[in-house]
């Protein structure tokens, strides 16, 4: 059991490797670097997918979350 998803900061809906150049990697940066700081390990390109899996707890899943709205929140 799992899944895979990407985190792209744009305006458009990504579809393709064109569509995804055009996020804002300095953003992307920024965001890592925070989630970083609050213990959540992300892969350091937006460009690279992330995962979750059974081995991921309810109490993972609901802390990441929480963690990322307070980054958001954070970068405005």
């Amino acid at each position: 059991v799992g899944s895979m998803m990407g985190l792209f900061f744009t305006d458009r809906t990504v579809e393709n490797f064109d569509d995804a150049k055009t996020s804002n990697l300095d953003r992307f940066s920024e965001y890592y670097r925070q989630m970083l700081d609050r213990g959540i390990y992300l892969a350091p390109s937006q460009f690279e997918v992330m995962f979750v899996s059974s081995a991921h707890t309810p109490e993972d899943i609901d802390r990441t979350i929480s963690t990322a709205g307070a980054v958001f929140k954070a970068l405005g």
